[in-house]
């Protein structure tokens, strides 16, 4: 099979590097890729993902069997429907069942109308009116802007104060533009995340082995918000009876209910999890694999990804029986000085020989003059895979400084939460 991944990001490289052992592929290409699939794949320049006319036009041309699609913003904006309309097999999801990343207020209604557990909620277009629901709750709160906001539109206000004004600045400052012409306004839980993702053919609901990441940006879960720090899986805290009741009533209850409404979900559904005191609630849905997650879940599987993403696009996932390694990996995301907020790039980076069951994904990166550079805040995902966590962890830290470039930074205790539990 020839198979195109869509996307430059670290999630995309581990898709790639997963995708390039299969024993069905032929040809691999990425669009636009990034040094690291460059060494697993053709990368694809000089096509905009957003001209799907042209991706199509390239798929035939190369005569694509298979495009999986990793970032959100083509999903949401409709790559699949365009290429599947071109007779172009894809494992994503439509537009209307991106949605359910795409619009938060989507979601948060979507969950109500088929009682999937979530916090309570109120969305708004209008400050003012916002501003009285505001002042008629009692309870912690946390404000998102309904669209694509990069992951930087959750905001957790510590004051009513602070509340009003990141109103203000998504409702009539517009710091989100269109993707904050809504907010929802909803209760702030308790507890620790989890992230778990599934394939799911639109009647067929797998789960993956569920992971944790660590957003904040310092050691001790301190310092500012990030796209993710670090990950690992399977996450020990998440036991066999959550997952038994997040797959029937989170997961399938949302394939079902998508597929109900007409908007069948195929491809990756990510469920980001509150484990709270009152039981597990649905932070959001996101329509594709997570990212850092994906660095530590795919070096994990057993299964054939490509049999597997084949079986979603038509039907036949339930034909398919996906196993697991019995491992655990962990993944140390290095980031750039600055990150997340004035980001230095340009830094040249030098990376060693690593040992075996060690990968180094590419996240933000490029070739300059022959030179391997920084272009991103999150510039790698150093992942290790070995029998238990505490292993894991072990061995990326004692391979951390084979990576080097000028400014990185990282955490240095990714994975504590399972590591203190294990004690």
């Amino acid at each position: 099979m020839n198979v195109l991944v869509i996307g430059s990001g670290g999630r995309e490289h581990a898709i790639v590097w997963k995708v390039s052992q299969s024993p069905k592929l032929t040809k691999l290409y990425a669009l636009p890729g990034n040094p690291g699939t460059a060494e697993l794949a053709e990368n694809v320049s000089g096509i905009s993902v957003d001209d799907h006319a042209a991706v199509a036009s390239f798929c035939k041309d190369k005569q694509i069997d298979l495009v999986i699609v990793g970032p959100e913003a083509p999903l949401a904006a409709g790559l699949v429907d365009s290429l599947s309309a071109e007779g172009i097999r894809c494992f994503g999801p439509s537009q209307a069942a991106a949605q359910i990343e795409a619009s938060k207020s989507f979601a948060k209604d979507f969950m109500a109308r088929h009682n999937i557990p979530t916090a309570k909620y109120a969305t708004f277009s209008n400050y003012d009116e916002a501003v009285r629901y505001l002042e008629s709750i009692d309870y912690p709160i946390v404000i998102k802007a309904s669209g694509l906001a990069a992951g930087k539109g959750v905001i957790l206000p510590e004051t009513d104060e602070e509340a009003k004004s990141t109103l203000e600045d998504i409702l009539v400052k517009k710091v989100f533009g269109e993707a904050g012409a809504e907010v929802v306004i909803e209760e702030r839980m308790t507890g620790q995340e989890v992230s778990l993702m599934a394939f799911t053919d639109g009647t067929s609901v797998v789960p993956m082995l569920p992971a944790q990441d660590h957003k904040r940006l310092l050691d001790g879960d301190q310092g500012l918000n990030t796209g993710g720090m670090g990950a690992y899986a399977p996450a020990p805290i998440f036991t066999s009876e959550m997952m038994n009741e997040a797959v029937e009533k989170v997961l399938k209850s949302a394939v079902n209910g998508m597929k109900s409404e007409g908007n069948p979900f195929v491809g990756v559904l990510y469920a980001g999890l509150m484990l709270t005191p009152n039981g597990i609630r649905t932070l959001e849905f996101n329509c594709r694999f997570g990212d850092p997650e994906t660095q530590v879940v795919l070096p994990l599987l057993e299964t054939d990804l490509v049999e597997i993403a084949a079986a979603c696009a038509d039907g036949n996932l339930a034909n398919i029986n996906i196993q697991w390694k019995n491992n655990a990996a962990v993944c140390v995301v290095l980031a750039s000085k600055g990150y997340p907020e004035k980001v230095e790039s340009g830094k040249v980076v030098t990376i060693e020989k690593l040992p075996d069951d060690m990968v180094c994904f590419h996240a933000g990166t490029k070739m300059e003059n022959g030179n391997l550079i920084t272009s991103g805040g999150r510039v790698f995902g150093l992942t290790a895979w070995a029998e238990d966590i505490a292993s894991a962890v072990k061995k990326v830290y004692a391979n951390i400084d084979k990576v080097t470039f000028d400014g990185m930074q990282y955490r240095k205790d990714i994975a504590h939460r399972a590591l203190e539990g294990a004690k």
